[in-house]
Order: C-alpha cells, then structure tokens, then sequence
C-alpha cells in the first residue's frame, strides 16, 4: 500500500479524493481535541482504500477540506468505513450539516458476528491481523505543529488496518447472512439530528428531576441558556455549569443572586458576577413546560412485582444462553429494561418484531408464558420446550 506524505495542500487533496471516490469503500479515522472547546477541533483526518493511504492536515494554512467533505457526503458510491465513527462523524456534522453515506462501522458490527459488545480498535486489530497496536502516541497533543513522523504513522496505521480488516468482516457477515441485522443500528449512526445540538431540546438529555411542570420550565431554559453562553465562548457546557448543578436549581430556584454563593457546583462569585446576572434572569423570565412538551411516562404493564423481577432474571440468562450459542452481542438483540417490560406484559416490544424475534424474541416470549424452561444438556445449560420436555418423560415411562 502506497503511503503519501502529509497533505497539506488544497490541490493534493483534490487529487487524493479524485483517486479515492473510484473506490468502493474507504477507510476514516479523525484524531481531534475538545477538552477545553464546546467544537471539537479537528486536527488530522486519516483516509484509506486498499491502494494507498494518507493523512490530511486540516490546520495546513490555507487548505480547503471541500473535496475530502463531498467524498464523505456527497458520493453515494463510496462506503465509508469507520470504527466506533460516533465522534468522527460528529465533526463532519458539524462542517457540514451532513453525515457521510453510506456509511459503515466495524464496532457495531462486530456485534452481529461475535459476542464483543464495544470491541476497542486495538482489540479488533488484535482479533483479525494479530497485530499489537502501538499505543504511544494516543493522547497526544494533535492539535501542535509540527506532528513528528511517529504520530503520523500511528495515525495513518488506524485506516490501513482497518482497510484489511473490514473485508473480512464484510464477508463474514454475508456467509452468516447477518447484513440486514446492522441496518437500523447503522441508519442511527447515518441520523444527523443525533449530533446537532438544538439548544431549545437540550433538556432532554438531562436526566429529569420529576413531572413538575415548573421545574421542568425552568429546566428548559436553564439548559438553552447554558448551551448558548457554551456555543459562544466555544468552551465545554460542564464548564459553565454541571447537568446536577443545573436540575438542582430548576427544582431549587434562589429567590436573589446573592443566594448563588451557597448553591453546591457554583463559586461564590456567581452572587455578584455577569453570567449570575444573565442566569437569574433566565430563571425568573422562564414559563412552566407546555402539555405538549411534557416527557411522556415511561410506558409499562402490571408492575413487576417479586414474581417479575425473577422472570426478568430467567430472560436475562435465557439472553446470555442464545447470545452464546449464535455468537452475538447480547446488546444487539435486546436491552434489559426490553425485558423488564416484556415481564411485565407489555408486547409491543422491539425484541418481538422482525429478526430478533426469529433469534431471540420468540422462546424470549414462549419462556414468560411457560412454554419454555431450562434444561441442563451434556453438562450444559440449555432450553427445552414443556411439550417436548413432557413427550420424552413419557416415552421413557413407556419404555420402562
């Protein structure tokens, strides 16, 4: 595989995608620093097929991303393949509103083929190349210049491996006929709206502090407010304010800014500074949640109970058995509360649809209605069916 130099200009990357965009797929990796930035700051990008590979220089005074963007964006005939991309595919968001498609990631599929629920990238490399990753140079400062010859090919080395590997894994998943198993989990990876913040929704990732309506009012301007001072000094939200610190004071609100000085996760200078001020106002300005905004109540059958909670139990064991014998992630057939719910009756489930039923979901249902139990086979555990269960208790009495 031929190695480039680092591309530093717009023209040599122009020609790079040219070459590239003939691929069927190629390989991405980004190595970025966001620990005192609310954007991440992008600082290499690593691209590969299975001819050459090269690093791009986005901080190169001068270059123009422009032809690397409309390869990952705008060329629909060329996969893009990542490996645990979530943050990679972030920052392209970020540049341009788009996500790259179509798109691949080698983490999640992983889970259709083995039982590696979050297989790091030099575990993957380890499985499928028996190659030991050089981990040195992984926090490093990308972001100072100039990079040194060794940081330029551990970086580089993350898409030639992964340009060997994932072949292999594509052909693994035809031969096994698991290919249509990564589709949603890959269409959530493809969703843009997954990595834009919006501001006026960013309560909802805060873990809510009850149904109250004023509280979660509060809470919802507390968190635009906080999002929009982080988006502008381009500072990380935890920096202005802790997501605990912030539900406590929706719930808890000070009645004047001198009583900031005593809220836990603040300093005391929040009583008599600008961003205190902005804050109160915030607070007192903001109007209870909407009806229609209102989170909806976590949908349930009968509680659980002593009962459920052990059938939970039988599921999650009925859950590792199969995983094990078909060699998958538990986590790509179903998650625990899946099965809570399931003990609980309700049957609208996921895990009773489509493929996962045909693998996992109907003995997962015919165990909570009795039609299943477990079995030890040959010193091992495994399920029976009650019928057939019953159909050789009595074939043996026959016998006997």
């Amino acid at each position: 595989m031929k190695i480039h130099d680092l591309i530093t200009t717009t023209e040599a990357l122009s020609d790079l995608c040219e070459r590239l965009a003939k691929s069927d797929f190629v390989t991405v990796d980004t190595e970025f620093m966001r620990e005192n930035t609310y954007w991440p700051e992008l600082c290499l990008v690593q691209i590969a097929n299975t001819e050459e590979a090269a690093a791009i220089d986005p901080l190169a005074s001068g270059i123009d991303l422009a032809p690397l963007l409309d390869l990952m964006c705008e060329n629909e005939d060329v996969l893009k393949v990542f490996h645990a991309g979530g943050q990679d595919v972030e920052i392209i968001v970020n540049l341009t509103g788009k996500t790259p498609f179509p798109i691949f990631d080698t983490q999640i599929a992983m889970m259709a083929i083995s039982q590696s629920e979050q297989i790091g990238y030099a575990n993957l490399v380890e499985t499928w190349l028996g190659i030991t990753v050089d981990k040195g140079a992984r926090f490093t400062d990308w972001s100072r210049r100039p990079l040194t010859d060794r940081q330029i090919e551990y970086a580089i080395g993350d898409v030639t491996h992964l340009s060997d590997i994932f072949p292999r894994i594509l052909k693994k998943l035809i031969k096994t006929d698991r290919g249509n198993w990564l589709d949603a989990e890959m269409e959530k990876l493809a969703d843009a709206s997954k990595y834009l913040v919006n501001p006026d929704t960013s309560w909802k990732r805060i873990r809510s502090p009850g149904r109250n309506p004023q509280v979660l009012g509060r809470l919802k301007a507390l968190a635009g407010w906080r999002e929009n001072e982080a988006q502008h000094k381009n500072i990380p939200r935890g920096r202005i304010m802790r997501d605990e610190t912030m539900a406590d004071i929706a719930s808890h609100p000070p009645k004047k800014q001198g009583d900031l000085a005593k809220v836990r996760g603040l300093s005391a200078a929040w009583k008599d500074n600008d961003i205190g001020k902005r804050m109160m106002r915030i607070i007192a300005e903001a109007e209870p949640l909407p009806k229609n905004e209102m989170p909806e109540k976590m949908k349930r059958g009968a509680p659980l109970g002593k009962e459920g909670a052990l059938v939970a139990d039988l599921l999650k064991l009925l859950l590792k058995i199969r995983a094990r014998e078909i060699d998958v992630a538990a986590r790509l057939l179903t998650r625990a509360d899946e099965m809570e719910a399931l003990a609980a009756g309700v049957r609208d489930l996921p895990v009773l649809k489509g493929w996962r039923y045909e693998v996992f979901g109907r003995d997962a249902l015919e165990l909570v209605e009795g039609r299943l139990a477990f079995a030890v086979q040959n010193g091992k555990l495994a399920m029976a069916h009650i019928d057939d269960m019953q159909t050789g208790m009595e074939d043996a009495l026959a016998e006997g």
